[in-house]
């Protein structure tokens, strides 16, 4: 039997750049609300991430989100996301390139 290929860090980061949180139009990743990923020799990949308020209404629809587009990758069998609060979300944690977005939309970043 074959050692199955799993996918690279770089690859479960692209996947999650198509989820977006419902309130503002920029991916997850570009927000820097994505704090690690862990992939484990079983396939199993753990992601640790935030949101931009406790207490989120999108919550559940950004973990779904997140778990469908990385469960598409080569090599997923399970995806698990945890939310954390510590540390707290701030717009520093943005990319350059989700600042730009923001911009685009009238946010200040």
């Amino acid at each position: 039997m074959s050692e199955a290929v799993l996918p690279t860090k770089e690859q479960v980061l692209e996947a999650l750049k198509v989820v977006k949180d419902p309130e503002i139009p920029v991916n997850v990743v570009d927000l820097g609300l994505v704090y690690d990923v862990e992939i484990k020799e079983t396939g199993d990949v753990e992601i640790t991430m935030t949101l931009t308020a406790i207490g989120c209404p999108a919550q559940d629809i950004v973990k779904a989100d997140a778990e469908i587009a990385v469960m598409r990758l080569a090599g997923v069998n399970s995806v698990n996301v945890e939310f954390i609060w510590s540390p707290p979300w701030t717009p520093a944690k943005m990319t350059e390139d989700g600042k730009r977005q923001m911009r685009m939309f009238g946010f200040n970043v």
